[in-house]
């Protein structure tokens, strides 16, 4: 009777070792998946800011165009900017009539439009870049948006 009652002892034991280790398992796994779903959070967060920063620099550099003489000598080229780790430049080209834009603005890209009657139209590129917390080789993301607009 004492062989038989051993038995179950060992059997016991040889249990909770088999659960302990599945237990430990799945707490590796959900350790593992909570790690990647706060790595994918945090860069859909930086998207998400730079998406933003990135239509404001737009509407700025509108703004900033729409307040300056293109006819004049001090047109308006780049736009630079920050925010906490966001590096922002912003840079505006320009299409419309020779009346329209001044020949001596750098960033010219057409101006013997066929008609004086065609809007000033300008292209406003933003690139901005933000660190990648999860790299360790410091890696720089970038995020880029190009927009027409007639002025």
């Amino acid at each position: 009777m004492k062989i038989h009652n051993h038995k179950r002892k060992a059997f016991s034991m040889i249990t909770a070792i088999f659960v302990i280790i599945l237990m430990s398992s799945v707490a590796v796994f959900i350790t593992n998946i909570s790690g990647k779903m706060v790595k994918a959070t945090t860069t859909q967060f930086q998207r998400e800011q730079a998406a933003l920063l990135a239509k404001s620099y737009t509407e700025y550099a509108i703004m900033a165009v729409t307040a300056n003489e293109q006819n004049s000598t001090n047109c308006l080229n780049t736009i630079q900017g920050s925010y906490g780790d966001y590096s922002i430049v912003t840079t505006i080209y320009y299409i419309g009539t020779n009346t329209a834009i001044d020949t001596s603005c750098g960033n010219i890209l057409d101006n013997t439009v066929i008609t004086n009657d065609t809007p000033l139209n300008i292209i406003v590129d933003v690139n901005i870049t933000y660190p990648d917390y999860d790299h360790p080789d410091d890696l720089n993301m970038t995020y880029y948006k190009r927009s027409l607009q007639k002025i």
